[in-house]
């Protein structure tokens, strides 16, 4: 019998020893988890976002990267507003909410570049308040920087097109095709580079050689003291200005040709303004329309004169057209002519007086 009891509390012993290596167990695979917490009391809160954004159940809950709790559930929210599609419900610690705002945000955010592991981030607010279980925290609005993102798709794929068409003339250069191709790979180009550099060597050898007109222009010093002396008699020319010598230094220094030009043209401005307001025979012709009229008659009456003595009318007109009075003229001028030569020469002929007596 005795037998029988020490058989039996062996293997109470091992059962209980058993279920308190289990139980160990257990409580060291929670711990390394993570995803319970003994002897901490969590508090309920949710949110609402527009993408789930690959968000699962048991994802951490941080508070400015620090452990604050864990994601309960991530499900449709049934709503129609674009902002609060997805209803995520998660839980923090107690202790935390004091670290918690009002006014603290919401964002889905992840632990490396792939985005693999995501997490729920609040980024605490400034409100002396904080939230209280069963509270409702707002979502960051990502909606601008979706937007950036979807414009930095388009620029993207704009940069692609140009990377492409970059890279296919790149290959065309590569090729030899076009200027840049062939400045690249034909080598003719640089053969001709090469006989011009060669030519130039040359044309320095010559200059440097005093042979030419151009290397003796480097090197003759004749050419510098005609250039030195042309220099000198030019410097002796503008002191001769700046002093007033000559006609140019007395046009530059002298005031009394200023004096004289300024006088000049201020009294040509006196009598252009005098003409302008009709003052003098000239203002008057300028400006007056009765003179130029009267003007204008008579222009008309000695062309109407000019008229008739062309057509023969009067006696300056039959002298013009009229040969027989031409003629007459010209006899008459001719015998008074012979008259006063023989008055000339015979005076007492005309002058002869005669007495008579009763």
């Amino acid at each position: 019998m005795a037998s029988k009891d020490k058989v039996s509390m062996a293997q109470l012993r091992v059962g209980i020893l058993a279920i308190v290596a289990l139980s160990c167990i257990v409580l060291l695979i929670f711990l390394l988890t993570g995803n319970k917490k003994f002897f901490i009391t969590e508090v309920p809160l949710h949110t609402y976002v527009d993408d789930a954004a690959s968000l699962q159940a048991g994802a951490a809950v941080r508070i400015a990267g620090i452990q604050a709790g864990t994601v309960k559930k991530v499900a449709l929210s049934g709503s129609n507003d674009p902002r609060r599609v997805i209803r995520v419900d998660f839980e923090v610690d107690q202790d935390m909410l004091k670290d918690i705002p009002v006014d603290s945000v919401i964002s889905i955010s992840s632990d490396n570049l792939l985005g693999s592991t995501k997490f729920l981030n609040i980024k605490k607010g400034q409100s002396p308040q904080t939230v209280k279980a069963g509270a409702e925290l707002p979502a960051l609005d990502t909606r601008q920087f979706d937007e950036l993102v979807q414009q930095g798709y388009t620029v993207l794929g704009s940069l692609q097109g140009i990377l492409q068409q970059v890279q296919t003339i790149v290959g065309e250069v590569e090729s030899g095709k076009g200027t840049i191709g062939k400045f690249l790979v034909d080598d003719t180009l640089y053969k001709n580079l090469n006989d011009t550099i060669a030519q130039l060597q040359s044309l320095v050898a010559t200059l440097n050689s005093n042979q030419g007109t151009i290397g003796k222009l480097v090197h003759d010093d004749a050419f510098y003291n005609d250039v030195r002396t042309t220099l000198g008699r030019f410097d002796s020319v503008m002191q001769g200005i700046q002093a007033g010598q000559g006609s140019a230094g007395k046009f530059i220094k002298d005031p009394a040709l200023y004096n004289d030009l300024h006088a000049s043209v201020t009294q040509l401005n006196t009598l252009l303004a005098n003409l302008n307001s009709g003052k003098g025979t000239a203002g008057q012709l300028l400006t007056n329309e009765r003179l130029s009229n009267q003007i204008s008659d008579t222009l008309t009456k000695i062309d109407t004169t000019i008229d008739k003595i062309n057509s023969g009318q009067g006696t300056l007109g039959q002298l013009m057209v009229n040969p027989q009075l031409y003629d007459s003229l010209n006899g008459t001028t001719r015998e008074l002519h012979e008259l006063l030569k023989d008055f000339r020469a015979n005076p007492k002929k005309f002058l002869r007086i005669q007495l008579h007596l009763f």
